[in-house]
């Protein structure tokens, strides 16, 4: 397709926080006409009753997925939670591509699915080809996608900083310690008594402690970049903030390694990659530095205990861990430059 077409798209799950995120991103995209708004509890509603800070953009109302019409829809970018996309997804006509946000094509095996999201995977025939969508890694892959399954925020900040280094060797992979922490936003918009902002704010507090649904897809991932099985120990916090995610990996250095070799070789690894920024030595990594942007920071910091460094990362969970992400991988897929649509600089303070 032409650069100078409007490819269109349709959001399912408008009303959510990364559907909102996509569409304020999107709807500035000068090759996107987004032509459909999907949000089945808000069908009737126009954006702005649901999201008044969209009030300005003229769009569609939103309606539920029935009412679409397909055959006027080249792209989706499906912003459901995790457990209700894969029945959705595999309702589309196999012309439609999509770019997904939520769990449900993350994990190659249907059974880990299974495993980890409690209840079966309701399209595993699609999960084949479902290409994992961390744009930097799998640039090649997503050219040719149909269906791209954006990785969580968490993995995303996660494997940015530690899959140049497993796939270098330049780490042990029996000995990785990731300490995460992350805005309510993404626990998404349905109402939990712990993101109630007289519970989460003033406060930090870790959850899901050795069993976060985003451990098999860091062990996957990297796993395959090492060439061996990686079992990690990964606890992520929810921080008093609306967005924003901060992730500090513990590296056992393998062999001859040292702190400023990873630096090196994340620089290296990270030259032609126009969103993640291996900061200067000495400078740290905070959230507030990628507020509203698609950037990732990494920073390599020597450990005092010997052999081991510690690695940082920082990013907008809604935006690079998300919505952001998923406009990149659209620009890859239709042969794009990678930064249209995403040319916004962090917001500070």
């Amino acid at each position: 397709m032409a650069n100078t077409s409007k490819i269109r798209a349709a959001v399912l799950g408008a009303s959510g926080y990364t559907g909102a995120d996509l569409v304020r991103l999107a709807a500035r995209h000068p090759a996107i006409a987004i032509t459909a708004l999907v949000a089945k509890g808000h069908a009737g509603q126009s954006l702005a009753q649901v999201f008044p800070h969209l009030g300005s953009l003229d769009l569609p109302a939103l309606v539920t997925s029935d009412e679409v019409d397909w055959s006027a829809v080249d792209v989706v970018f499906g912003g459901l939670p995790h457990g209700t996309a894969h029945s959705e997804i595999a309702k589309l006509p196999d012309s439609v591509k999509v770019i997904d946000m939520s769990a449900d094509f993350r994990l190659r095996d249907a059974a880990s699915y299974a495993e980890w999201y409690g209840g079966e995977h309701g399209a595993p025939h699609l999960l084949k080809g479902a290409v994992y969508g961390l744009t930097e890694h799998y640039r090649d892959a997503i050219k040719g996608a149909r269906l791209v399954a954006c990785p969580g925020c968490y993995p995303t900040g996660v494997l940015l900083a530690l899959l140049p280094l497993a796939k270098a060797k330049l780490i042990t992979t029996d000995d990785l310690i990731i300490d995460a922490k992350s805005g309510v936003s993404g626990a998404g918009r349905t109402l939990k008594q712990n993101i109630l902002f007289s519970e989460a704010g003033e406060g930090l507090s870790p959850y899901g402690i050795g069993s976060h649904r985003h451990l098999p897809e860091i062990e996957q991932e990297l796993g395959l970049a090492a060439g061996s099985a990686v079992t990690v120990n990964f606890t992520p916090h929810l921080a008093p903030m609306s967005r924003g995610e901060l992730c500090t990996c513990y590296v056992r250095l393998a062999g001859q390694a040292t702190a400023p070799g990873l630096r090196n070789a994340l620089v290296t690894a990270y030259a032609d990659n126009p969103f993640v920024h291996v900061v200067a030595e000495g400078v740290i990594p905070a959230t507030q530095h990628v507020r509203g942007s698609n950037f990732c920071h990494i920073g390599v910091f020597a450990d005092r205990l010997q052999g081991r460094a510690i690695v940082v990362s920082a990013i907008d969970n809604l935006v690079k861990g998300s919505a952001g992400q998923a406009l990149q991988n659209f620009n890859v897929m239709h042969g794009l430059d990678e930064t249209l649509g995403l040319e916004q600089l962090p917001l500070f303070p």
